[in-house]
């Protein structure tokens, strides 16, 4: 017994002594551009960890070779490496793999808002399919820790408010050309399982059973796609709007709290919702809260305005984020919220001022 007593104070002892501590997880988000090398990775990657980041986001798509080459380099800097991949924005597909929305229109040839939301019918036996064989391909390749899902959802069929100007939109109710999906089958399965034809509708938004009929199809695809990831000894992530409640599941179709997930990256761009720094505390409560019970990590999504001394000019919440002086304020409200870590996009859009107030958050958390 006293053996047990003096193992299980030696236990107590450690957990607590690491917890006080211990270096909070810091990821940076960042895409493969047309210069990136396995040599700038690492130039990059050594740069990034020198400022206190713990793990790296790199967007190569579904490039197995560029997806290979990042990961043996964070491997090797001693980096996490998420695999971090826009999974239902693809282009080059059969046009039957699209979402059609509410007007008649697919997105494989006609795109709301802009022509890269050539989005995915997640619905789509042969989308899943593909997706999930392309998921265990990328889960395979040594070094990749984690496979990150990006643009895993539907168009936004309402936009961050942020952004309604810079569309010309004034978005009080669903936009039809953004609601999704309207393909043959959708409409079809959707009438078998409620008894509505959902193009007979005069106002779709009403109907609280469609909007659950596509957060599930995003969820069961998902859920597809973490079984076949796990399979190959390997984590999944996913990039998702805030919330869920407050956003996620109204603007794009994301119930995550219900996805099986070992790590959960909300963005919590607060410029794009016309919120200040401390509405990113709030927001994390509601997402650390939403997951409450379920094994899964939660990084708080910041994002970082690189012009910040001339933040009062920028109209497109694109190019706005975080100045330096709000950095402290975004970090340890995320933390005291019950936020795992964070997460920069972009470490290059941080300036040596914003990293300086980092590193002073990262000190005072880690005390």
């Amino acid at each position: 017994m006293k053996k047990i007593l003096t193992t299980l104070a030696l236990v107590l002892t450690t957990l607590c002594a690491s917890a006080k501590g211990q270096n909070i997880p810091v990821f940076a988000w960042s895409g493969w551009g047309e210069n990136t090398t396995e040599k700038s990775l690492t130039a990059d990657f050594k740069t990034w960890k020198k400022h206190g980041v713990t793990g790296v986001c790199i967007n190569a798509g579904m490039d197995t070779e560029k997806i290979r080459t990042a990961a043996k380099v964070a491997q090797k800097v001693g980096l996490e490496y998420h695999a971090w991949v826009p999974t239902m924005v693809q282009g080059g597909k059969p046009k039957s793999w699209y979402t059609v929305n509410r007007l008649g229109q697919s997105a494989y040839d006609d795109q709301a808002y802009v022509p890269y939301y050539t989005t995915l019918d997640p619905r789509n036996e042969d989308v899943k399919r593909f997706l999930v064989e392309k998921f265990e391909e990328i889960a395979t390749i040594p070094g990749v820790d984690y496979v990150q899902l990006d643009y895993i959802r539907y168009a936004d069929v309402i936009l961050a408010r942020g952004l309604w100007d810079k569309y010309g939109l004034n978005m009080n109710g669903e936009y039809a050309k953004a609601d999704y999906c309207y393909c043959h089958d959708c409409v079809e399965a959707f009438k078998k399982q409620s008894g509505i034809d959902i193009t007979k509708v005069c106002d779709p938004s009403k109907i609280k059973e469609w909007a659950q009929f596509r957060c599930d199809a995003v969820t069961a695809l998902v859920n597809s796609i973490s079984d076949a990831v796990h399979a190959k000894g390997k984590k999944i992530s996913a990039d998702v709007f805030p919330g869920p409640k407050s956003y996620a599941e109204w603007m794009v179709r994301q119930q995550w709290d219900r996805w099986n997930l070992d790590a959960v990256f909300p963005m919590n761009y607060n410029d794009f919702y016309m919120e200040p720094a401390a509405w990113v505390g709030k927001v994390t409560k509601e997402e650390a809260e939403a997951i409450k019970g379920k094994n899964t990590l939660l990084y708080s999504g910041i994002f970082i305005c690189h012009d910040w001394r001339h933040k009062d000019k920028v109209v497109d919440p694109e190019n706005s984020g975080l100045l330096p002086s709000e950095i402290a304020e975004a970090v340890e409200s995320s933390m005291e919220a019950g936020a795992n870590g964070i997460s920069i996009f972009t470490p290059n859009d941080m300036t040596e001022e914003h990293w300086a107030e980092l590193a002073k958050v990262l000190k005072k958390l880690q005390k």
